[in-house]
Order: C-alpha cells, then structure tokens, then sequence
C-alpha cells in the first residue's frame, strides 16, 4: 500500500513574525561572533563585512563604522530594486551588525585564538547568520545585493557575482597581511561558501 504522505507534495508554511525576528537576531549575532573571532587573529574573508574589516587594519576607523557606510549605498540600490520590505530588513541587520562590532569588547573578550581555528569557526558562524538571514529575507547587504540586482536584470549567476567580489576583495589583501594569515583567510572564505553550498537549497527546509 503507498503511504500517501510520500506522494502529497510538502507543506509549505511561512514564517511568523516572532520567527523571522528571531532568525535576524540570531543571523546577526553569529555574524558579529564570526567577525570578533577573525579580527581576533588577523584574518579577513569575502565580503562587505570582510572588506570593512581590512579596511579597520589600515585606516583609524572601526570596523563597525566602515561596514555601515560601504553599505548605505547598497542600501539604497536595494530600496529601489529589490523591494522596500528586503531594503529594511537588510538596513537592520547592517545597523545591528554594527552595534554588536561596537557592543561587543563589552560583553566578551577573546584574549587568544588559534588562527586556524579562528579561520574555521569565524567563517563558519558567518555563513551560518549569511544563511539564517537569506531563509528569512534579509541580507548582509554589500556584494550580495549587488549579485541578486545583477541577477534580476542581467541574468548574472548571483554565485558567480560574489565569487569575483570576493576574490577582488582578497586580492586587496594580499599587501596588508603576511602570507599565512592571507592563507587562512582564504579558508574562511572558504568555510562561509561551505555552509551555504551544503545547506543554502531550495525545497530542503520545506514540509514536515
């Protein structure tokens, strides 16, 4: 006898309020975490968030205040093409992203950290809030909004968009830190892309 359950397409049920809320605030916890943990120990990675952070190793800007404004014209780009509802979401997460860069020296320290392990577990904690925030409609802005507008209007692989931003942004590094730690932000990089191949899929949260 088939068990009708197996042939019934999945439920499909959208997320509360309360649950998106959650989702964001976690996101952006992980997010801080993962970024705490690679400046810890030099490292920097893809991304707006990893640019911000490169940029704190050279200028005399945090990183909180780097990342906010490399994203406000993002934000813009996002308000006027992905929805309003996508922009603010993504505006709250920068906002928050920042306020727990600067929040956080007041609620934990590391005092050391192995760099690989920091390569590792930062990227990871930072594809994990990436993917938190993308299952619920909101980003970290910077290069991914720019990959979803050039994949809405020019058809661009969003993965490939990102793949060169962030390989641009790498390079960028490549005169600011010393080979080994240039090396193990390649691994974080790597551990961020990781998470989101392996977990970041179409149809595999839905159903039961």
């Amino acid at each position: 006898m088939t068990d009708p359950l197996a042939t019934e397409p999945p439920i499909i049920r959208p997320h509360s309020a309360g649950e998106d809320v959650y989702a964001i605030l976690m996101g952006v916890s992980f997010l801080v975490v993962g970024l705490v943990c690679l400046g810890q120990a030099g490292l920097v990675t893809g991304g707006t968030a990893g640019l911000a952070l490169l940029l704190s190793y050279v200028l005399p800007i945090p990183m909180a205040v780097t990342f906010m404004a490399l994203n406000v014209p993002f934000l813009w780009l996002a308000w006027r093409t992905l929805g309003t509802a996508f922009a603010v979401r993504t505006a709250l997460v920068s906002a928050g992203v920042s306020g727990g860069a600067i929040a956080a020296p007041h609620l934990f320290h590391i005092g050391w950290i192995d760099p690989l392990f920091a390569a590792i577990f930062g990227g990871t904690l930072i594809g994990m809030g990436v993917l938190a925030l993308a299952r619920h409609g909101a980003g970290v802005g910077g290069l991914g909004v720019l990959a979803l507008v050039l994949a809405r209007s020019r058809g661009w692989n969003p993965g490939r968009t990102t793949l060169i931003g962030d390989c641009l942004i790498l390079a960028a590094a490549i005169p600011v830190l010393p080979f080994v730690p240039f090396l193990l932000s390649l691994v974080s990089a790597a551990a961020i892309s990781a998470m989101l191949i392996a977990w970041h899929k179409p149809g595999r949260y839905t159903g039961y």
